[in-house]
């Protein structure tokens, strides 16, 4: 066989290759494996054994691993599988251009900084090209003939390479390149407070185009502390502040405010402010003590336009902050400052800090001892001196750490932060410092936690569902091509293995999507099989010899399973441009499956075969039971198109119906909200949990926001979604909506059980065992990719196809069988969300799945297609009908088993995969039936009709009364 060395040589260095890659993993999970044998749950012993293992090295002769060496090389396993927390930090951009306008307060320059954040919530756009935009419409609006360079915008000491005859356009240029660079400050600074946590594995990368930076940290349990290092700026700042005696009369005026205008504020009426602040309880220079209840309530008077108007004089520029952390005697609430501002909202000291350690005060309280640097030493020796005696806060993100008097002058930058710290606290702080400061705040603006508890059973179910699905593919394949199919079992081993090889040599993070991209790729490596071998089984029945035969199959399927993987890789393809976190998991998994089938399914099998039949020993390509399946099947299809036309027009009818009378049920990934698997101890009424909970989450104005609860997987876990103070993306807030959960299933949970244990999913059954928060803007931009991925999927079919088969009738056929699958897919979904006992919401997961089934449904088309090209140049005798009618039934055995196979392998899945993946699983199952049927009834029938036109056949004789050419010209 032509490039028989070629392909073994390829098959051995790639196998070495993927050996190398994968040892480590296998050499740190054995160590791991006799440390939990000798120490059982006892973690303490658990890391003295991996410590003395540790020293162990094993020496293969082309390399030497150790266990430490070993776990930083292992495969990395996404946090679904792991657990952890997966963060999308967002850079304040808006902080940004105020930094490089120098904080100017041009009335153009704020009213276009307002409008581009309201911009924002429904666009997809970087932040500083909307306010390019805006920025111009304001400009225009106004008449000031306002240009980028004045002084009072960007020429300013801050940006000296701009001067003020600099265009508008260069002004732009000099902008974006400055904020890309501060982004990637961030990103180094992100970096450097990750390895300071000392985490294994941690994925940290820009997200190209936009100010988000993606942080991933496996087998992270401490999940407050993480949002707390990764949010913080670093940006340490001295205030002076004001006392109560200041603010009381303002306090006292808001109050008779509220039951005069509170419903125009967006506050009951009823709302006693001076109850709410608790004056005779606020400790040291706090100007109130509020419940943490209730500062959602205040937040949203003291921010209140009305609020902002009624301050006097000497309250306009004042900010009011939150102590960050309660006080010792005030465990459920948190001290209010009143912080005296200016114009520009600028620190009088805002310096970076050089140096921070750990120290002790005069009562042995943790401290942390810092030193600024020379800006800021110069700053906080002017500041001192004239606040000598009064009191000043030291603020970090907007949070007020300590609110001390100053007893004397500092003129050297020495300083202490005291807050109350525990050792932990203040090592983190001291760890930020050190990192460096971020140039502007960052926000979480999407997160997904997941226990470790829920993590390993996750593996557990993945692993298994695997195992079930690549069982029920080599018992089937062995079944019905014998001797045969144990080559294609064989080829189909050793994909797997390279599959998983090269992930872990692209660095490749192995998620539970991941997963069914490698079940889908073994179920596309049969598909690849069987076409080679339905075609050999037919030169066979010809009557060629074996050789013969298994070469003219080969020959023959080549072109059908090149553009069947084609189409699906362009699929795979727009999932992981489109796509985000897991989805690009899935894609990554699924376009390195789709190249490894191609080389073992095609080549190496052809290799293994071919050497085979070279000694002269036969192989058989079908069992007694299926040698004459499907053969001389023959079925008048196109005859029959009216009657499947008519099933699914009523088909699509009812799915737009549906549609449009039930809607969807929407994930937060297109709505914005959080969600919280809750596990219990005991089954627990969902319908009654949600009205206790959905009592606490009121807005301002007393209104109920949106609670749903519903039981996932079964009657002792709940899923509880919210967007309640979703447009809030602090981390307070999500404290807040936590808290608020955790007392709407206090009598749910046991006695004993705190809010920290509450959500520490691995300290117990019961607890938060995954959560998901997506804030407004990042919904609005994964509903934006979700639609344009769809769109550029056909499209980019829709174009492949037209090139390969040279017909826009073919291209259209295509298109069409992928419309009609997917409508009916929604219509499904929007027929079956109330009742299901699965998640199916539209969401990220249910659009990779549409993709995916778009992909396979291509697949199944192409097939059909493929031959009806090649049947033109052979049948020219047939009516197209005939031709068509043909090729389809001939086709007949290799759509069943390839549609039946992957209907069990993804069976497998929904059934034993979790909860997590039922809801993608069964879109993929509905999709497939459907793609197989719309293949042979709406893609080959639709290319038929536009391909006929108005050319009528010989209904008595069965041949056409013009050339083939003719009618297919």
């Amino acid at each position: 066989m032509q490039g028989k060395g070629l392909v073994t040589l390829v098959a051995i260095v790639l196998g070495l290759i993927c050996l190398n890659e994968l040892l480590p993993s296998f050499y740190a999970n054995k160590i791991e494996k006799e440390a939990k044998a000798i120490a059982g749950e006892n973690p303490v012993k658990y890391n003295a054994e991996i410590a003395r293992l540790s020293k162990e090295t094993l020496n293969l002769g082309f390399t030497k691993l150790d266990y430490t060496s070993a776990k930083q090389k292992e495969m990395k396993l996404g946090l679904d599988l792991k657990g952890g927390i997966n963060v999308l930090l967002e850079i304040n951009q808006r902080d940004l251009v105020n930094d490089l306008s120098n904080y100017s307060t041009n009335a153009t320059l704020v009213e276009a900084l307002n409008r581009t954040d309201k911009a924002q919530k429904n666009s997809s756009k970087q932040y500083i090209e909307d306010f390019f935009t805006q920025f111009e419409a304001v400009t225009k609006e106004k008449g000031t003939n306002l240009k980028l360079a004045d002084p009072e915008i960007f020429g300013n000491t801050n940006l000296s390479e701009i001067k003020f005859n600099t265009p508008d356009e260069q002004v732009k240029n000099i902008v974006r390149k400055k904020i890309e660079a501060s982004v990637g400050t961030a990103y180094e600074v992100l970096r450097t407070r990750i390895d300071k946590m000392g985490v294994t594995q941690p994925n940290v990368q820009r997200v190209p185009g936009t100010g988000r930076i993606l942080v991933e940290m496996p087998g992270i349990k401490d999940i407050d502390r993480v949002k707390k290092m990764l949010a913080t700026s670093a940006k340490l700042q001295f205030w002076e502040v004001q006392l109560g005696q200041e603010v009381l009369p303002y306090f006292s005026q808001l109050d008779q405010l509220v039951k005069a205008k509170g419903d125009s504020i967006g506050v009951a009426k009823t709302t006693n402010l001076m109850n709410l602040i608790q004056l005779n309880s606020t400790p040291g220079n706090a100007v109130a003590n509020v419940k943490l209840a209730d500062t959602a309530v205040v937040n949203k008077l003291l921010n209140s336009d009305a609020a902002i108007k009624a301050r006097p004089i000497n309250l306009k520029y004042t900010q009011f902050m939150w102590g960050y952390k309660p006080e010792n005697n005030t465990s459920n609430s948190l001290v209010l400052y009143a912080i005296r501002g200016n114009i520009t909202q600028k620190a009088p000291v805002d310096g970076a800090v050089e140096s921070a350690n750990i120290n002790y005060d005069q009562l042995g309280r943790i401290v942390v001892d810092m030193q600024m640097d020379s800006q800021g030493a110069r700053d906080w020796k002017v500041m001192t001196e004239k606040n000598n005696g009064k009191v000043v806060a030291v603020t970090l993100d907007n949070r007020v750490y300590t609110a001390p008097s100053v007893n004397s002058v500092i003129p050297d930058g020495r300083t202490q932060i005291s807050g109350n710290f525990t050792q932990e606290e203040a090592k983190d702080l001291v760890d930020v410092l050190g990192a460096g400061k971020l140039p502007a705040g960052a926000k979480i603006v999407q997160a997904d936690v997941v226990g470790p508890s829920l993590g390993a059973e996750s593996i557990n179910d993945g692993i298994m569902s695997f195992l079930i699905a690549f069982a029920i593919i080599i018992v089937y394949i062995i079944f019905y091509y014998g001797g045969a199919g144990v080559y294609a079992v064989i080829a189909m081993t050793i994909n797997l293995f390279y599959i998983f090889g090269i992930m872990d040599s692209l660095d490749a993070t192995l998620t539970l999507p991941g997963i069914a991209g490698i079940v889908l790729s073994m179920a596309l490596a049969v598909d690849a099989n069987v076409i080679i071998y339905e075609r050999t089984k037919e030169e066979l029945f010809l009557g060629k010899g074996i050789m013969e035969a298994y070469k003219d199959g080969f020959k023959h399927a080549i072109s059908a399973i090149i553009d069947g993987h084609a189409t699906t890789f362009i699929t795979a393809l727009i999932l992981y441009v489109f796509g985000t976190g897991p989805i690009k998991g899935f894609a990554v998994t699924l376009m390195i499956g789709l190249v490894m089938t191609l080389f073992t399914s095609v080549l190496l099998s052809r290799v293994m075969i071919f050497s085979r039949l070279e000694k002269g020993k036969s192989l058989s390509v079908w069992t007694a039971p299926t040698k004459n399946l499907f053969r001389n099947t023959w079925i008048d299809f196109i005859g029959k198109r009216k009657y499947s036309y008519i099933v699914s027009a009523i088909l699509m009818v009812i799915s737009i119906i549906s549609i449009a009378v039930n809607g969807f049920k929407y994930g937060i990934d297109f709505t914005g909200g959080r969600n919280y698997v809750v596990r219990f101890e005991k089954p627990v009424d969902a319908e009654k949990i949600e009205g206790n909970i959905a009592k606490l989450m009121k807005t301002a104005d007393g209104k109920n926001e949106s609670v749903e609860v519903k039981t996932f997987g079964n009657s002792s876990q709940l899923k509880i979604t919210t967007d309640y103070l979703i447009d809030d993306e602090s981390l307070a807030a999500d404290q807040t909506v936590e808290q608020k959960i955790y007392e709407g299933l206090k009598q749910d949970l046991p006695a004993s059980m705190s809010l920290a244990d509450f959500k520490a999913a691995d300290k117990g059954q019961a607890g938060i065992v995954s959560s998901t928060k997506v804030g407004p803007t990042v919904a609005d931009d994964i509903t934006t990719h979700g639609m344009l991925a769809v769109a550029a999927s056909l499209l980019g079919i829709f174009i492949y196809i037209l090139v390969r088969f040279d017909k826009w009738q073919f291209s259209l056929g295509a298109v069409a069988g992928l419309f009609h699958d997917t409508v009916v897919i929604l219509g499904v979904y929007s027929l079956f969300y109330k009742v299901m006992p699965f998640n199916m919401e539209i969401n990220q997961d249910f659009i990779a799945a549409i993709l995916t089934v778009i992909g396979y449904s291509i697949n199944d088309t192409v097939i059909i297609f493929d031959r009806i090209r090649e049947y033109l140049k052979e049948k020219k005798a047939l009516t197209l009908a005939g031709l068509f009618d043909d090729s389809i039934s001939s086709t007949i055995g290799r759509t069943f088993n390839t549609s039946f196979t992957t209907i069990l392998v993804i069976l497998a899945i929904f059934i034993f995969g979790g909860d997590n993946l039922r809801g993608f699983m069964f879109c993929l199952l509905i999709g497939i039936g459907f793609g197989t049927y719309s293949s042979i009834f709406i893609a080959s029938a639709t290319a038929y009709d536009f391909l006929k036109g108005k050319k009528k056949e010989d209904k008595v004789t069965g041949k056409s009364s013009i050339s083939n050419a003719e009618i297919v010209g």
